[in-house]
């Protein structure tokens, strides 16, 4: 057993922080939580790592990134969706032919993510097998756990990033079969969008779907001219989610991506069908796609979960999303004259960790029997402050200004991978 103490912080559900100061966790010898304690225990028979008065908190999980676009954050931010999936994204992921290049990309990509805090993921990959099978070693190799899917798509992808339909078709069974082998990265099936995908590959991933049993991830209403793109390639449905419904992929524990747009009726089809949504503020704003409405989501019980979106969100902490999250739901209120409440940085966290963390069946924080997902944050290196702070003030100035140097540890799947 092992015995981890420290000022325990997490959000067990949207709004709520707990604090356990000098607390403790206690884990099996698995690496799962055994008990929350309020003191360690004295001549507890267990291992015991004092992180002294560190803050140990659970760690972050990002529902939606790009891993071959990190090679291009930054780039581009001034360009609308589509716009900048032509100029820049598609000849960055073209690269990923090359499974050399893949193999540097996704070893330091999978280093930056653990060290800044991202134990889970649910990430697209490339169309190219052999690089998403390399990108699934490597965030093993690093300690992060997750999905990550192979991108189908074989139309609309310009003349550099393409597949048939067959070749489609083909390598997500090629790539299925070779899942096998890992332990804590998962496939999840990834039409990239409506647009690329025609009927043909949709609803053969569909039945792929239901055959295997198989998550399925995509985007949803992130623009304007998206938007008016899906309704001239599908007349026949009224709303972009029926684009998926009608295939099969519409399904529970889907994640769809931005919902910039999403209306009631396109809400309530979120719900109904347990779907969650990757919400990405920063990319949303960069590419002007609009601030979606987290506020109405929430009230009215979708699943909201967060994602940096690299590389049309230039940051990847985790922390930074959180907070990003948090100011643009800040011009919705502002634009609402007060209407719409912006997010509080317990609510912000929420959707940043345990929310995502519960799409993996993680549920509540710290949850009892299940291996620790957790960083543990030295705050002592931010400028000194002029009082002694509570344990709440600790955890919002951590949450807006920890990098990798205040992050002392990583706890990943029960093991620690970091510190």
């Amino acid at each position: 057993m092992k015995l981890l103490k420290g000022n325990l912080v997490y959000a067990p559900r949207l709004g709520e922080l707990e604090t356990v100061p000098h607390g403790a966790l206690l884990l099996d010898d698995g690496g799962a939580v055994r008990d929350i304690l309020a003191a360690a225990p004295e001549g507890c028979d267990a291992e015991v790592l004092d992180y002294g008065d560190a803050l140990i908190m659970p760690s972050f999980a990002d529902m939606h990134l790009h891993a071959p676009q990190y090679p291009m954050l930054g780039m581009g931010m001034d360009l609308p969706l589509i716009e900048w999936l032509n100029t820049y994204t598609f000849a960055t992921e073209a690269r990923f032919a090359d499974t050399d290049y893949a193999r540097r990309v996704y070893r330091r990509l999978a280093q930056d993510l653990v060290t800044g805090g991202t134990t889970r993921v649910c990430m697209f990959s490339s169309l190219h097998t052999d690089a998403t099978l390399i990108l699934m070693e490597e965030l093993e190799r690093a300690g992060v756990t997750g999905c990550v899917g192979k991108v189908n798509m074989d139309r609309n992808s310009g003349d550099v990033l393409r597949e048939t339909t067959e070749q489609s078709k083909r390598e997500t069974l090629r790539w299925l079969d070779e899942c096998a082998r890992f332990r804590h990265v998962s496939p999840i099936l990834t039409p990239r969008f409506t647009p690329s995908c025609t009927d043909e590959l949709m609803a053969w991933l569909g039945r792929l779907a239901d055959e295997r049993g198989l998550r399925v991830q995509s985007h949803l209403s992130e623009n304007g001219g998206e938007i008016a793109w899906v309704r001239e390639l599908h007349p026949d449905c009224a709303q972009y989610w029926e684009t998926y419904d009608k295939y099969g992929l519409w399904r529970d524990h889907a994640v769809m991506a931005h919902c910039v747009h999403s209306d009631a009726r396109e809400r309530e089809a979120l719900l109904r069908a347990n779907v969650a949504v990757a919400h990405c503020a920063g990319s949303n704003i960069n590419i002007c796609s609009g601030v979606a409405p987290i506020r109405t989501m929430l009230r009215e019980g979708v699943w909201v979960t967060l994602g940096s979106d690299i590389a049309g969100g230039a940051i990847l902490a985790m922390n930074r999303v959180v907070t990003m999250s948090i100011r643009a739901s800040k011009i919705l209120y502002m634009q609402t004259q007060g209407e719409d409440q912006f997010l509080t940085v317990e609510e912000a966290y929420y959707l940043g960790s345990t929310a995502g963390h519960r799409w993996f069946g993680a549920d509540g924080g710290f949850p009892k029997g299940l291996p620790l997902h957790a960083i543990v944050v030295d705050d002592g290196v931010f400028a000194e402050p002029v009082r002694a702070l509570t344990l709440r003030e600790r955890f919002e100035r951590s949450v807006y200004l920890m990098d990798k140097g205040a992050i002392r540890a990583v706890w990943s799947e029960g093991r620690r991978v970091v510190g």
